[in-house]
């Protein structure tokens, strides 16, 4: 009988955002695992007990970034991680876009502006800022050029907190055709997701925002999963090394498909609105328990 072990976080007084997973314990029982969730951070748990951890909501990481990831390591020593540490590292810093890009994978064309660097602002289009490392919109805003002394406040709080700030064009692709999440589990497409846009003209960067607004399933075009396809051939390891996967596409001025985020992490699988994908999830995991 496998020992599985479902990373996630503490949601304190708070209701836990991640409604998969119960689900997914409850499945993984069913099929004989000894299964269980487990908040990352818990000083308490042996994670060398366990045949696999896996990383499924630990949403709260990118507020505690080197914890994070000295956890990662930990963890990789003493029992299998899915996702390999080496490959959350990698992705745990949104600077990878600018691999993708040199590798030939069509990607939302990105600038960094790192604690220190001059405020270099677009000034004839809108644009995006947010931080290198974040998860759920935190820390990111819509601006035009006419708004700079706003968006330059936000890089002296992000820089004042020691995030490396990403600069993007904002993609007006998202306000026709939304956001797709192409889903990855255990080697092949899992099920696709669309959302609507989440940056709307003037909410401030440190508001709370719906992450995830219009979610939708979606029938994947041959481009789509092309695109997605080669940015996860350029993941350090290969494909080959991941259980889960979710590339994010938006259209570019072009209307073909383009990355705008790669999740190696711990992205939402929406369960919830794939009901039908649980067996798939749940037998890909005893399989990698069991390898």
């Amino acid at each position: 009988m496998p020992r599985i072990a479902l990373a996630t976080y503490d949601p304190g007084a708070e209701p836990s955002k991640d409604s998969d997973l119960p689900v997914l314990v409850r499945a993984l029982r069913e099929a004989g695992a000894e299964a269980e969730s487990r908040p990352w951070d818990d000083p308490d748990t042996d994670w060398g007990g366990y045949d696999l951890v896996v990383i499924r909501s630990t949403w709260d990481y990118s507020w505690r970034a080197e914890e994070f990831e000295a956890w990662v390591e930990r963890v990789g020593a003493v029992s299998r991680l899915a996702n390999p540490s080496a490959v959350v590292r990698w992705n745990s810093d949104k600077r990878y876009l600018g691999e993708l890009a040199v590798a030939g994978v069509p990607t939302v064309p990105t600038r960094y502006i790192a604690p220190g660097e001059p405020a270099d602002l677009p000034l004839d289009h809108e644009y995006v800022i947010k931080p290198t490392s974040g998860a759920g919109a935190r820390f990111a805003a819509r601006y035009a050029p006419a708004e700079r002394e706003t968006a330059v406040r936000q890089l002296a709080r992000m820089h004042a907190e020691g995030f490396t700030a990403m600069v993007q064009p904002y993609v007006r692709g998202i306000d026709v055709s939304g956001e797709r999440a192409l889903q990855f589990f255990g080697g092949g497409l899992l099920h696709a997701s669309r959302k609507g846009a989440v940056l709307s003209p003037g909410t401030p960067y440190d508001a709370d925002k719906v992450a995830h607004p219009d979610l939708e399933p979606w029938q994947p075009t041959d481009a789509e999963l092309a695109v997605a396809e080669k940015a996860l051939t350029v993941v350090p390891g290969g494909a080959p090394e991941l259980l889960y996967a979710r590339v994010d596409l938006v259209d570019g001025e072009d209307g073909q498909p383009r990355v705008m985020e790669l999740e190696l992490v711990e992205p939402n699988l929406f369960l919830f609105l794939h009901p039908g994908s649980l067996p798939r999830v749940t037998e890909a995991i005893l399989a990698a328990a069991q390898d």
